[in-house]
Formats: structure tokens, C-alpha cells, sequence
């Protein structure tokens, strides 16, 4: 089997097994989930960072570098967002000023 193929196989897979994870989570662990949701988005920010850096004289190595940039863009925006997110959940469970 080709390394594109056993590519291919890995990422349907892994898209497949990550919705139904994440769909049987329940509410209470949503916090807890962001968080290593935005580990792991920094993980990919570093990995693009990478990819979008490395030197290499081939020819599609300027479509490597445009994908790189659009995971650092994309994995970022996560990660705010993952942190907006979080931070407006864990506002919930404040006690209201005023309120006693």
C-alpha cells in the first residue's frame, strides 16, 4: 500500500473515531476537553510552523508552504477560540455581584 493511501486510511479513520468520542462526551467534561483541545492545537501550530518553514528545492514546495500558513491560521484561531469559549463557560459558575 501506498504511504498516500495508508495516509488517507489514518485520517478517515481518525475523523471517524474523533466524532463519535467527541459526540458521547458529556457536558460537565466540556471545560476539561477545551483545554486539551487547545493542547493539541498548539502541538499543530508548532508542527505547521515546521512545515511551513522547511527549505526544500522540490517543486510543490510552495503549496506545502501555503498549507502550512493556513494550519498556523486555522490551529490559532482555535486555540482563541477554545480560550474565549472556556473563559465564558467557567464565567457561568461565578457568583453574581449583588446577588446575596
Amino acid at each position: 500500500m501506498s504511504p498516500t493511501m495508508i495516509g488517507i486510511t489514518v485520517f478517515v479513520l481518525s475523523c471517524f473515531i474523533g466524532y463519535h468520542v467527541i459526540w458521547g462526551v458529556t457536558p460537565a467534561l466540556h471545560t476539561p476537553l477545551m483545554a486539551v483541545t487547545n493542547a493539541i492545537s498548539a502541538i499543530v501550530v508548532v508542527g505547521a510552523i515546521l512545515v511551513a518553514g522547511h527549505e526544500s528545492g522540490h517543486e510543490g514546495s510552495r503549496l506545502v508552504h501555503i498549507f502550512g500558513f493556513l494550519a498556523v491560521a486555522l490551529a490559532s484561531i482555535n486555540i482563541f477560540g477554545g480560550f474565549v469559549v472556556t473563559n465564558r463557560i467557567l464565567a457561568m459558575f461565578k457568583p453574581k455581584k449583588g446577588n446575596n
